[in-house]
C-alpha cells in the first residue's frame, strides 16, 4: 500500500498523530508545519506549509490532514499533484473567510493576555478530551497559540475550492456529524474530481484524536483502496 503522511491542526504538532502512527500498522510519518512543534518560532505561510508536506513525501503518498492540516493538504495536492496519491481531508470543509477567521483572532487576543498565553487552558482542554497517552504527547509537542494570526493571514486569500478542484486524484472528505467545520462539505465534494464524503455519527471536530481507532480504519481503507485502484480509474458516482 502507499505510504501515509499526516498533517496536524492549528497550534498542534506531528505529535497529535502519535496514536495513528501506532494504530495504522503501515508506513507513515507526521510532519510539523512551520510555526508548530519542532518548527515553532518560524513564520507560517501557506506556501511554506505546503512545501513542508511535499518535502516529507519520498514516494507518492496518501496525505491525511485534519483541521488546518486538511487545508494545507489541499494546498500541497494542488501544488504537487504528482506527489499526492490521494487525499484524506478531515474537519476541513468550511470555506475560509471572515466568518471562520474572526473567532480565531478573538481567541488569540484573549489567550495572549493570560500570563502563560493560554498554555494551561490548552493543557486542560486536551487532558479532558483525549486518551491520557495522546494528551501527553500533544502537550509535549507544544501548543503554539502565537501562530494563529499568521495562519489567519495565510488563508485570507486561499481559494480552497479552486485548489481542491485542480487536484485530479481521489479525495476522502471525512467529518464528524457534530463538527462545525463541515458547513460547506457538499460544495467541497462537488469540486472533487474523484470524491467521497463520509460522516461519522456523533463525532465532533477532534474525531481523528478522540476516536482514533475508528479514524485509523478509515485511513487504512483509503490507503488500501489506492493500492487496488486501476491506473486509469473512473471517478465514482456520488
Amino acid at each position: 500500500m502507499v505510504p501515509v503522511v499526516f498533517v496536524h491542526g492549528i497550534r498542534l504538532s506531528g505529535a497529535a498523530w502519535s496514536e495513528q502512527l501506532e494504530l495504522l500498522g503501515h508506513p507513515a510519518k507526521a510532519v510539523d508545519l512551520p510555526g508548530h512543534g519542532t518548527r515553532r518560532g518560524e513564520r507560517f505561510t501557506l506556501a511554506g506549509a505546503a512545501n513542508a508536506v511535499a518535502e516529507a513525501i519520498d514516494e507518492p503518498a496518501l496525505v491525511v490532514g485534519h483541521s488546518l492540516g486538511g487545508y494545507v493538504a489541499i494546498a500541497a495536492a494542488a501544488r504537487h499533484p504528482e506527489r499526492v496519491a490521494g487525499l484524506v481531508v478531515a474537519g476541513s470543509t468550511c470555506l475560509p473567510g471572515r466568518t471562520l477567521e474572526a473567532p480565531f483572532r478573538i481567541a488569540h487576543r484573549l489567550l495572549m493576555r493570560l500570563p502563560d498565553q493560554g498554555e494551561r487552558l490548552g493543557r486542560r482542554q486536551f487532558e479532558s478530551m483525549l486518551p491520557p497517552k495522546l494528551a501527553q504527547a500533544v502537550i509535549d509537542g507544544g501548543i503554539a497559540t502565537e501562530v494563529i494570526p499568521d495562519v489567519a493571514k495565510a488563508f485570507a486569500d486561499f481559494d480552497v475550492l479552486g485548489g481542491l478542484g485542480s487536484y485530479p486524484g481521489p479525495t476522502w472528505l471525512i467529518n464528524g456529524s457534530r463538527d462545525h467545520f463541515r458547513r460547506h462539505e457538499r460544495r467541497f465534494l462537488d469540486v472533487c474530481a474523484d470524491g467521497r464524503l463520509i460522516n461519522v455519527p456523533k463525532a465532533g471536530h477532534y474525531l481523528p484524536m478522540v476516536r482514533g481507532q475508528e479514524f485509523s480504519r478509515l485511513v487504512f481503507d483509503a490507503a488500501r483502496g489506492l493500492a487496488s485502484r486501476p491506473a486509469e480509474a473512473s471517478p465514482p458516482r456520488r
